[in-house]
């Protein structure tokens, strides 16, 4: 029965009031929820002392309700958050820390480093293995901490530190690893325009660029984690947008049976110049120079188990799968070769695929659903052509991915900003935060997750605002300059042992510390 004028104005009042009402609940619940109900219910990271989770009832009744806050966030979303504004305030030795334990990888270290492709350890995902995923993720993270940004520095291009100093300055000594060299590739597919043309006169090199590094695990790491590992970190793009103008996506053979790779990451894997000081090798020369140096010491020598781990972001983790395809092929001493990428694209060809796989190479691929660079090379022809697997499930030309997949979602994490944004769904160390966080494909965010969340914030604006941790922190204080004893601001000189150099000797092996 249709209903007379004034009862639909009636009913409208009455839905207005209900609606506001609603809204007026959802407020005042936040309100409490931020000033009390968090603090009562769930760990902080200040307080060491009260390090346990009270009774639950209330947080049940408050995740009960779907209403929507400010910024996108549901209130129950905002019931998982553990940490507040408050715990960033510096509270000295009261704070909990951020370190997870470190127990003894020795009898299962295969199992954790692919040798039955991770099964039934990564889903649920085993906490040795969530630890060792984010170890090798900052390994691949210093390589964007340390490149030197700054188009007016005449070192441009190169690592601010010098390899014995990167750890130290980075606060990675924490994993036990030591710096044995530097690795620096002719691009520019990887770094702004600017970089082709820095904004000075001479500059440390016009042709090359610092690509990452080699590290050994030293000796009480190496009894820890059951051998001694060689770890290769590559550094990745500086922006996804630079994929779009700057990658090709042709693909060229690199070895018998059809076995072809993109033609953008393989020319900065390999190109090299007689005429530069940093590329007279390429830089898969360079690395596996080293691995070979390596190699000959500890397992020739010293007769241990060696492993190595490439890892790599990005770009750097399309040249870590080319780096685990060099060594597999031409270095047969290894006893375990692996490969944990964050946000790489596609490589190579079904033949690639399936050499990687023959070879025994196993391949660890993190990525964000929301993140479109693993999508990439082929985005559009290979979502098409997997309609018609059965016909195109052979050809040569078709891009394929390697190895097993951890698939993380942005949404999942209380503390990220639910927004559109390539950037950010493309950044280390949101990979790292949602690593942290992940338990399982079904499981919510781990509330006792530990890695500093104003990591997030380092090179993005991805924390929620309730956090008030500023956004793109991570900067060089006063842009480089330095107040001299003479009352200027200038541009200092840099230390002589962190100048770049081509002639650099071998370091010896001393792993004894």
């Amino acid at each position: 029965m249709e209903l007379l004028p004034s009862k639909k104005v009636t009913g409208g009042k009455m839905r207005r009031r209900k609606t506001k009402k609603a809204r007026k609940f959802s407020w005042s619940a936040i309100k409490r929820a931020l000033s009390s109900g968090m603090k009562k219910h769930h760990l902080h990271m200040t307080c060491a002392s009260s390090m346990k989770q009270t009774s639950g009832t209330p947080l049940r009744e408050f995740q009960s309700e779907k209403h929507v806050c400010q910024g996108g966030k549901s209130l129950e979303s905002l019931m998982r958050i553990t940490y507040t504004a408050s715990d960033f305030i510096d509270r000295g030795n009261h704070m909990t820390p951020t370190r997870s334990p470190r127990e003894n990888l020795s009898a299962k270290w295969r199992e954790i480093h692919g040798q039955n492709d991770w099964e039934n350890i990564l889903n649920p995902i085993h906490p040795w293995l969530r630890r060792e995923i984010v170890k090798y993720g900052e390994f691949a993270q210093a390589t964007y901490d340390a490149f030197d940004y700054d188009s007016f520095s005449d070192f441009c291009g190169s690592c601010r530190y010098n390899r014995h100093k990167l750890f130290d300055e980075l606060h990675l000594t924490k994993h036990g690893y030591k710096v044995t060299k530097y690795i620096y590739s002719m691009t520019n597919i990887d770094v702004p325009r600017w970089l082709e043309r820095p904004n000075t006169g001479e500059t440390w090199s016009k042709d090359s660029n610092w690509m990452g590094y080699v590290a050994v695990s030293g000796d009480s790491e190496s009894q820890r984690i059951g051998r001694r590992d060689i770890a290769v970190a590559w550094r990745g793009t500086v922006a996804p947008s630079e994929w779009f103008s700057d990658i090709k996506t042709s693909l060229e053979p690199i070895g018998d049976g059809g076995v072809k790779v993109q033609c953008g990451f393989h020319g900065v894997y390999t190109c090299k110049s007689e005429a530069t000081r940093y590329n007279k090798l390429s830089a898969a020369e360079q690395v596996m120079q080293e691995l070979k140096r390596l190699l000959n010491f500890f397992k020739g020598i010293r007769g241990e188990e060696v492993s190595l781990t490439v890892t790599g972001h990005s770009l750097g983790g399309a040249l870590a799968l080319l780096t685990a395809y060099d060594a597999a092929s031409s270095l047969p001493g290894f006893d375990h070769i692996s490969v944990i990428s964050f946000g790489a694209p596609r490589v190579g060809n079904i033949a690639f695929r399936d050499k990687m796989n023959e070879m025994g190479v196993k391949i660890l691929r993190v990525v964000i659903q929301q993140d479109i660079v693993p999508k990439l090379p082929g985005i559009i022809i290979n979502k098409i052509l997997r309609q018609i697997h059965s016909i195109t499930s052979r050809l040569k030309w078709v891009y394929r991915h390697v190895g097993t997949e951890l698939k993380l979602d942005m949404s999942l994490s209380p503390y990220l900003k639910q927004e559109f944004d390539l950037a950010g769904f493309h950044n280390l160390e949101i990979y790292l935060h949602l690593t942290d966080g992940y338990a399982g494909k079904k499981s919510k965010f781990r509330w006792n997750a530990r890695r500093d969340l104003a990591l997030v914030n380092k090179c993005s604006d991805m924390l929620i605002e309730e956090l008030r941790i500023p956004e793109f922190w991570f900067q060089v204080s006063n842009k480089g300059l330095v107040f001299n004893s003479h009352g200027r601001w200038v541009k200092p000189c840099r230390d002589q042992q962190d100048i770049p150099s081509p002639f650099g000797e071998a370091p010896k092996l001393d792993f004894t510390a």
